[in-house]
């Protein structure tokens, strides 16, 4: 059987906010899209098929913390990532260059990639650009992403230069690196910092290396949303209409919404998750804590129109004593419609792109 060529379809669009249609070897992606974080080859507390029914299409891998354990070779080994983690569907990894530099006691930067000491067990390695994407290749990810450098926030401008000009050499190396292969994708990360030059440099080199998709990286940082949406007024018009755009490790409700209506496609987020396993639920009113002892005897759910699992068969009180007890299934619920609840967020997205309407909700 032929393997399916990797395309974005742009199927409507309203103002800047896009609707669209991913096609990949390992099936459709719909966007825009949220990414559940699948760091070490589970979203934790959910099984891969409970994540699938929530609606999403594509979950994120993590390259530094599979490289570490179980190992890339031993996935390749046994078949893959989709086959090791029992998801067929679409993976995007990250290229481990966000978690190598946030060790900033363990790793030292140089011309040929990041050398770093695993906070495991003190090991040293090096993530290069070739190895990075060499991980990727042999987890058999979908989506592989170029290593970077993230620029932190805040940063002068000629930190952010060099920063910048950095991530443009390690992509070209990157890209020289990927291994194409039918339905299959890399995308490049646009970097610079809150400095418009610098984001216009960083764009138009990685145009010239004709990446499949391309991602906005080094917001979501500290830099709060109003200089967030300051940088994505203008940065995703950098970009060719015709290739998917990622915003990197955003976000929050407001935050997607924010993104879509700039003209963003995909997006990841441990929060979702985290907050489940926190005892925080998202809910269209805001946020709740369920450990707060106003639910202990509240025999209503979560959301009163919210059909997840979760909602449709228990009570505020019974996950508020899950959750204050520590049981598993507490973090196992809360995470389930959370999950759910941001998928059906960016169902209600797409649903209003797809109808030509603005937004008139923020959650």
């Amino acid at each position: 059987m032929k393997q399916p060529k990797f395309t974005f379809q742009l199927l409507n669009q309203h103002k800047k906010a896009r609707l669209g249609l991913i096609n990949t070897a390992h099936g459709e992606i719909r966007t825009p899209a949220f990414m559940p974080v699948g760091t070490r080859g589970t979203v934790k507390a959910m099984l891969p098929e409970s994540v699938k029914s929530t609606g999403a299409d594509i979950i994120l891998g993590n390259t530094y913390h599979l490289m570490l354990r179980p190992g890339a070779e031993r996935i390749a080994k046994l078949g893959g990532l989709h086959k090791f983690m029992n998801w067929p569907h679409p993976i995007l990894t990250d290229s481990g260059g966000f978690q190598v530099m946030s060790l900033s006691n363990l790793r030292k930067i140089s011309e040929e990639g990041v050398t770093f000491n695993s906070h495991i067990d003190g090991s040293k390695h090096l993530l290069s650009p070739e190895r990075a994407t060499e991980i990727q290749h042999l987890l058999d990810s979908t989506i592989s992403m170029a290593f970077d450098e993230c620029t932190p926030y805040p940063v002068s401008f000629d930190q952010a230069q060099s920063s910048m000009e950095l991530t443009s050499r390690w992509a070209e190396r990157s890209r020289n690196a990927f291994i194409a292969k039918p339905g299959y994708a890399q995308f490049g990360i646009v970097q610079g910092s809150v400095y418009q030059d610098l984001r216009k440099k960083s764009a138009s080199v990685l145009q010239q290396l004709d990446f499949e998709g391309y991602a906005i990286g080094g917001l979501a940082v500290g830099e709060g949303q109003e200089i967030m949406f300051k940088v994505l007024n203008y940065t995703p018009d950098l970009l060719p209409i015709n290739k998917p755009r990622y915003l990197m490790g955003v976000g929050k409700p407001a935050d997607i919404i924010g993104a879509v209506v700039r003209g963003i496609d995909m997006f990841d987020c441990v929060i979702p998750t985290r907050s489940g396993r926190n005892g925080q639920a998202f809910i269209k009113s805001g946020t709740l804590n369920i450990r707060n002892s106003i639910h202990a005897e509240d025999d209503t759910p979560l959301e009163h129109d919210c059909l997840c699992p979760t909602c449709q068969n228990y009570t505020r009180a019974y996950l508020h004593h899950l959750v204050k007890v520590n049981e598993i299934l507490g973090a196992m619920l809360m995470t389930w419609h959370n999950l759910f609840y941001f998928q059906d967020l960016m169902s209600r997205i797409r649903d209003y792109i797809k109808a030509g309407k603005d937004f008139d909700f923020i959650s």
